[in-house]
């Protein structure tokens, strides 16, 4: 499949080999593009032989010697460079199944590319993977590679993603440990469903896969309130979530005196649901699974009390309300009285926000809407600011899920609203004003 040419960056090697937008890409030292990994893998020879065929339709080869910091210069029209790819499942735990209508439609898009997965970290269930696309990421030895597995039962698999190849997608797993690529795996876990000695199960299967298999991370399915018509689910108990995290333990001890190490982490909700105190930031090493809501909690905790730590202590006349998810409102709370502490006149209201829009289960801070925040402030003395966690925005854009926007909510209240990075620098520095 022959590649388009969007744009050509001004100044780049292939600018002052005349190629130009609209100019097609047929191949790189040979080899046919199809998409942004061929692309990717080929273009980091240092000797190029790339051929086009111009707009005219005549057919070049362009010949050209780079260094490791030249990029070539083309731009195409997706980073992927063809359609992305829609997941093929019909999990029970779907969380896009659950949105309430009426959002954005490109809200409602399922993706499960693998592409997206060396690109971007984005985690992929596999079935939708071809014998020529598994046999590329091996030959490329592309890693790590992210992904859903749920449970290591092929006919329990099949079962929960509502998919025929989802059980016999699970020897991908062994043909690219074999190959020696690394593998991050998630398991999101449903009550009384692929928990208990099905969770057991998994953790051995996945076991199976070391060295190449880098960290597990079990997560609470998430429920929205607007599950009409999908399969019954509950949300986990105080003593279910105990009894996760005791498996886990009990896996990952085995593993530390085999001289393993720990493999597998419990997500930060689990601890909240299980009313138990989240470890501290050594016992996630290097935080595999962070972006799963695996040591969040700890790494931010640990962030923030360095980053107090380095300043030193003055008069900081300031006032101003925090909002965040009602999971992580505690350990806002805690920092934000770390800082009043520390700097004379400083006054922090931390508001946990109540997800009215997906339905109060949902208490990641991530997925709070302009809307709630509104409702929940507007009758308040806010101060100075009205700060906001930036996660809660959508990827590269100034909008919040529900479409309303920050300056729009800022002109109501009176006030600036301030994203808030999700380190502990980012969130000293937006209680100091200095965002």
């Amino acid at each position: 499949m022959a590649v388009i040419i969007k744009d050509v960056e001004p100044g780049s090697v292939c600018a002052r080999k005349r190629v130009h937008a609209g100019d097609v890409l047929l191949r790189v030292n040979g080899h046919e593009i199809t998409d942004v990994l061929d692309y990717r893998f080929y273009i980091e020879s240092e000797k190029l032989t790339i051929e086009i065929r111009t707009a005219k339709g005549h057919e070049r080869k362009i010949h050209i010697r780079k260094d490791e910091s030249q990029d070539v210069g083309l731009l195409f029209e997706t980073y992927l460079m063809d359609k992305q790819r829609r997941c093929a499942n019909k999990c029970i735990f779907c969380f896009i199944d659950q949105l309430p209508s009426g959002m954005r439609d490109s809200l409602y898009f399922k993706d499960d590319d693998a592409r997206l997965s060396f690109l971007f970290g984005n985690y992929i269930t596999m079935t939708n993977l071809s014998e020529r696309e598994v046999q590329r990421i091996i030959d490329m030895h592309i890693s790590p590679i992210n992904v859903s597995v749920h449970t290591m039962d092929p006919e329990l698999r099949c079962r929960m993603m509502g998919n025929r190849r989802a059980g016999e997608s699970l020897q991908y797993l062994r043909r690219f440990a074999d190959a020696g690529l690394r593998l991050n795996t998630q398991l999101v876990l449903c009550p009384g469903i692929n928990d208990g000695e099905q969770l057991r199960y998994s953790l051995e299967k996945l076991r199976e896969l070391v060295p190449a298999l880098q960290s597990i991370a079990a997560v609470p399915v998430g429920l929205t309130a607007h599950r009409e018509g999908l399969e019954p689910l509950r949300s986990y108990s105080k003593d279910e979530a105990a009894a996760v995290i005791d498996t886990i333990d009990s896996f990952n001890e085995k593993n530390i005196s085999d001289g393993i190490g720990r493999l597998a982490f419990a997500a930060d909700e689990f601890y909240l649901k299980a009313e138990r105190p989240i470890p501290d930031a050594e016992y996630y090493g290097d935080f595999p699974q962070l972006e799963n809501g695996v040591g969040m909690w700890a790494l931010l905790r640990e962030e923030f009390s360095q980053a107090l730590a380095e300043e030193p202590s003055c008069a900081c006349k300031r006032s101003v309300t925090a909002v965040t998810g009602k999971a992580v409102g505690p350990l806002i709370d805690s920092l934000a009285r770390m800082a009043e502490d520390q700097f004379d006149g400083l006054y922090i209201h931390v508001i946990p926000i109540e997800n009215r829009f997906f339905g109060s289960e949902i208490t990641v801070s991530g997925l709070l809407t302009g809307r709630d925040i509104l409702e929940q402030t507007k009758d308040l003395q806010l101060g100075d600011a009205l700060l906001f966690p930036a996660s809660a925005l959508r990827q590269g854009e100034d909008v919040f899920l529900d479409d309303r926007t920050p300056q729009e909510l800022s002109d109501i209240l009176g006030i600036p609203l301030l994203p808030v990075r999700g380190d502990g620098s980012g969130l000293l520095d937006a209680f100091l004003g200095r965002a």
